[in-house]
């Protein structure tokens, strides 16, 4: 998927520029939002699992993309308005195990 946001001439901020103290705020939000229908420990729920494992292959961007924008059609919603784009980014990252 980060060929297609090449594609759509979509430039994705570097994660490394988030401040530490909303670095925390993320890994919270990650815990507890995403916790809620992916599980706790991100094993699973409403929504698939994601472990460092089960998204060992995905493309950090598209992962940014779908946490950004939801999938329709499902429970996933889009988190745009609250997110700035470096920051899902930085989700990314961290669900990937790759947080600066």
């Amino acid at each position: 998927m980060g060929g297609l946001a090449l594609a759509i001439g979509l430039a994705l901020p570097a994660a490394a520029d988030i401040p530490p103290i909303r670095a925390t705020e993320l890994e919270h939000m990650v815990l507890q939002d995403c916790g809620s229908c992916h599980g706790l420990t991100r094993k699973g729920g409403l929504g698939r699992p994601l472990t460092t494992e089960a998204l060992a292959h995905a493309d950090r961007e598209g992962l940014a993309l779908i946490i950004l924008d939801g999938v329709p059609g499902t429970a996933m919603p889009p988190w745009r308005p609250l997110l700035t784009e470096a920051e899902a980014l930085w989700i990314a990252d961290y669900l990937k195990g790759e947080t600066p």
